[in-house]
């Protein structure tokens, strides 16, 4: 791989954006540019060890250049950067549905067609980056402009019905929670309860994520929510999970979880 010259790299990512209108021809200038920049050092088979995509093993700073030239063609021409997107995305190599990721993020929350294909891709991906990605980075102006459409989404997403959707449902509500400028939970808790009553072992680790980012934003609201859920469910499975998170979380949280099982589990097995 050749040393990055940044001069040279904006004038390669400035070609790249004028082909914006062109997915086919941006795509094969896209994958001249990321071969030019390929590690093949590191490179093996096409597959990155964490990754169950092909990958060109491109530096971050490359894929952040790409990005930095796409954003403001994403944001002015949104029927061209979902075109892209799509095509970005059929493609299939990591870099390629990263890219694609990063532009679903870009399109106003008003464009149709966008919901629909986010949730399809956080269907259909198996590669860690590439969902986290799509669960945060894509999800951008949805999650800042229209919360309230955000919400309905991720509220479709953690429906009974749809148990394979649950965990990327959890993770995509974490910005949100976090995010200082949201402070309309009652309608997150009321959304999650259903997950946090069934319990599933399978989730244990998105459950954790999400009590903490509660917590941390309510932590008033967040310890009586748990109390009620387990107080009403005959489940005992979020028992079992509070019990086997408890060790992850932080000291303050686990201190008050570990005095609610006490008081709901008075006996000891």
């Amino acid at each position: 791989m050749p040393a990055i010259d940044l001069a040279r790299l904006k004038k390669q990512t400035a070609r790249l954006a004028d082909l914006f209108n062109q997915p086919n021809d941006f795509l094969r200038e896209l994958k001249e540019l990321l071969d030019f920049y390929v590690n093949r050092t590191l490179r093996s088979q096409g597959v990155a060890p964490s990754s169950v995509l092909p990958t060109y093993r491109t530096p971050p700073t490359v894929l952040r250049q790409i990005e930095t030239e796409l954003n403001p063609l994403a944001e002015s021409n949104p029927i061209q950067a979902l075109e892209l997107a799509d095509a970005l995305w059929d493609d299939g190599w990591l870099e390629t549905r990263l890219l694609a990721a990063f532009l679903l993020g870009r399109i106003p929350p008003q464009e149709e067609r966008l919901l629909a294909r986010l949730t399809a891709w956080t269907q259909a991906i198996r590669d860690p980056s590439v969902r986290a990605a799509l669960l945060t980075t894509s999800l951008t102006r949805l999650r800042k402009e229209t919360p309230d459409l955000f919400i309905t989404l991720v509220k479709e997403w953690l429906v009974p019905t749809r148990q394979r959707m649950w965990s990327n449902g959890l993770q995509a509500i974490i910005p949100l929670i976090s995010s200082e400028e949201f402070d309309n939970l009652p309608p997150i808790f009321e959304i999650v309860e259903p997950i946090f009553k069934a319990s599933p072992a399978a989730l244990q680790f998105d459950l954790r994520d999400l009590l903490i980012a509660l917590y941390q934003a309510a932590p008033d609201e967040t310890l009586y929510f748990l109390q009620q859920i387990l107080k009403e469910t005959k489940n005992p499975l979020p028992a079992v999970t509070l019990r086997r998170m408890a060790d992850d979380l932080p000291a303050e949280i686990q201190r008050h979880v570990r005095e609610m099982l006490r008081q709901t589990s008075p006996t000891k097995r």
